[in-house]
């Protein structure tokens, strides 16, 4: 919900904004509402810093995450509502091999994606997987907290950036000494909170974060180039070592019912990909995904492509949350689907690419193999370092 003066409150479903049909907000109207439902921690920090988060209860109905904060000088709320129930795996469709990755003793899982990608409702579901089955001690650090997790067969402490603790980084620090076997950090967002998670992972626990990151390869970039050039070389081991996989995914609204439904992509770190990472090679990650379907692995286009397919999604949406628009276009130009898009610098790249691909079956028909026998060279290779691995 949006309450800004000059408007009537405004609700996002959907994606989309739809207006109440009530009255247009005037400036003593939001400051009412303001602090009505905020702290006066928060109150303090909005007049001092121009705006502040908080979590609201609404009783036993409602929860809500709430942004206020200062435009041209007058009072603005964004509340978005949280769910009472946390999702099951099946509910919200991650791949399977994410309960698995619950049992582990140690390493770091990473769930990405922009802001309102359910990347939260993915780390709950997670977590309260765990809390029912196995008897761990969990600490979470949040900002703010947004899913309540009552203990069951796991002790659950939940502790709130600004209420409970300064900052993620002094979250996790103090944590190793709080006897944890999970931790989960809301938000990776600056150098001393990623060298953090990476140190606790290092250590024998099981660390979940979130990044503001688009798929795998840009995750791992992400996090290298947090850190300066001279220790790159040994924080690329240390993510090789300790990294268990990366989720990066997109909700869209669906066409065939109401709701949203995810999109992932998903990248299990085996071997090879160990190797690409030591090696700075994170623009190759694509290709192991794309070739290791057994461990559960997929690109985000290859999801969005086949959601579309399902019917569950629109070509429109397929296309702009891809992450290679020109090539998502190009497919279904392959497929016969008509694609009217009012952007012709997209229209003009999938051209290209349709074109380039054309060029080269040419080659390959005159008898060109240099690409196939690269390619075959490259897939002996990784299998050869994988049974390397294996046997150590």
């Amino acid at each position: 919900m949006h309450l800004a003066v000059g408007r009537p409150p405004t609700i996002r479903l959907n994606t989309h904004l739809r207006e109440l049909q009530t009255k247009i907000l005037e400036p003593a109207d939001t400051v009412a509402l303001m602090k009505a439902i905020t702290p006066e921690r928060i109150q303090q920090e909005y007049e001092e810093q121009g705006s502040g988060d908080f979590g609201f209860a609404y009783g036993e109905e409602a929860r809500f995450r709430v942004a206020v904060f200062k435009q041209k000088g007058f009072c603005s709320i964004v509340l978005r509502r949280l769910p009472n129930k946390i999702m099951t795996f099946e509910q919200i469709g991650l791949p399977e091999i994410c309960r698995q990755i619950c049992r582990r003793p140690r390493g770091m899982f990473l769930v990405t994606g922009p802001t309102g990608s359910g990347k939260t409702t993915t780390l709950a579901t997670m977590i309260n997987y765990i809390n029912e089955n196995f008897d761990k001690h969990i600490i979470t650090m949040e900002d703010p907290i947004e899913y309540y997790q009552p203990h069951k067969k796991s002790i659950v402490v939940q502790r709130e950036v600004g209420t409970d603790v300064p900052n993620f980084a002094e979250g996790l620090r103090r944590a190793l000494r709080q006897d944890p076997d999970v931790m989960m950090v809301g938000e990776m967002r600056d150098l001393a909170t990623i060298a953090a998670a990476i140190t606790s992972a290092e250590t024998g626990h099981l660390v979940f974060g979130t990044l503001h990151t688009s798929g795998a390869s840009s995750t791992v970039n992400r996090i290298i180039d947090a850190f300066p050039t001279d220790q790159q070389a040994q924080i690329r081991v240390q993510l090789a070592n300790n990294l268990i996989a990366v989720c990066s995914q997109a909700l869209c609204p669906r066409v065939d019912t109401d709701g949203m439904v995810a999109a992932y992509e998903f990248m299990y770190v085996t071997p090879s990909i160990q190797n690409l990472i030591r090696e700075n090679k994170p623009y190759r990650i694509d290709s192991d995904i794309q070739t290791g379907k057994r461990y559960g692995m997929q690109l985000l286009d290859d999801h969005l492509w086949r959601l579309f397919n399902g019917g569950k999604i629109s070509k429109e949406e397929a296309i702009d949350k891809c992450k290679v628009p020109s090539a998502m276009v190009e497919r279904m130009q392959r497929a016969g689907i008509l694609v009217d898009m009012q952007d012709d610098a997209l229209l003009a790249e999938a051209e290209d690419q349709r074109e380039a691909k054309g060029g080269d079956e040419r080659k390959k028909a005159a008898g060109g193999t240099s690409n196939e026998a690269e390619r075959q060279a490259q897939a002996a290779a990784n299998r050869a370092r994988m049974q390397v691995a294996e046997k150590k």
